[in-house]
């Protein structure tokens, strides 16, 4: 039995390391709206913690202090008027002080109004298709070559020797930092998720319906995401990568896909 329990111990462990990510809190970001909803977040969290600190305290307070040992006697009151004002009052002082920065900051997350970028994308199963709005420029997003090969069943490689395993994909959405970027999300089948923890979205691609999210990414670099809706088989297998670089990167970068473009169709 002893025997049994260890290993099962050991396999939790060895399983938990294969884990990508231990973290149980909702990151920071990279945009100012990811870094304020990170903020709200906490203060509603240290609230709930002030809340329950007071409540379960009064409650084993009252447990050790009134037990029946004690010899302590029950009250004949029916009701406090005093008691009934103050924990009326003292919760919706504290909703206020949560409701008016959260509406603020859902107005915000809403304003998606002069795009420096509008991009359309749609979720397919199971991959991503991006279209750069005015710049002909358009591309699917799939699985990276190394985790479509690491994944299939008795492939022989072991993925904790793939870079970024099922988080890496073989085109990118490219953007520029600094600028605001207007995602305009749906899908081709069934329903997905645009998410992206770094970029504070999460957004669904509804057939049929377009929804519209932004953001303003302030640092360079590659933020990673995947489809956050259960959309069949391969879901686990679409996941979402914004490479965020310096404006003039990204205009060679344009200009270097817009002659693909060309090409592709002069060929054809």
């Amino acid at each position: 039995m002893i025997r049994r329990t260890c290993l099962s111990v050991a396999g939790f462990l060895v399983a938990g390391s294969a884990r990508a990510d231990w973290a149980i809190n909702m990151p920071r970001g990279v945009t100012e709206l990811s870094a304020e909803t990170h903020d709200l977040h906490m203060q509603v969290f240290y609230w709930c913690c002030a809340i329950a600190f007071v409540v379960f305290g009064a409650m084993i307070w009252s447990l050790i202090r009134h037990r029946k040992s004690r010899g302590v006697e029950p009250a004949k009151f029916s009701h406090s008027m005093t008691a009934e004002v103050i924990w009326t009052i003292i919760p919706i002082i504290i909703l206020l002080l949560m409701a008016v920065p959260a509406a603020e900051t859902l107005i915000k997350l809403e304003d998606g109004r002069k795009p420096d970028l509008t991009v359309v994308v749609t979720g397919y199963q199971w991959k991503w298709h991006y279209a750069y709005q005015g710049e002909d420029v358009a591309f699917y997003s799939t699985l990276a070559r190394a985790s479509a090969d690491a994944r299939r069943k008795n492939s022989g490689i072991d993925p904790f020797t793939v870079d970024n395993y099922l988080l890496d994909v073989d085109k990118p959405l490219v953007v520029p930092k600094g600028a605001k970027v207007r995602i305009l999300l749906t899908s081709n089948d069934v329903i997905h998720a645009w998410w992206v923890p770094d970029l504070a979205i999460k957004k669904d691609a509804v057939p049929g319906f377009i929804h519209e999210t932004f953001f303003r990414a302030a640092e360079a670099g590659v933020f990673r995401g995947q489809c956050a809706e259960l959309c069949g088989m391969d879901h686990g297998y679409m996941p979402i990568v914004v490479e965020v670089v310096e404006p003039e990167a990204y205009q060679a970068w344009l200009a270097t896909e817009k002659n693909t473009a060309a090409e592709l169709a002069s060929a054809n």
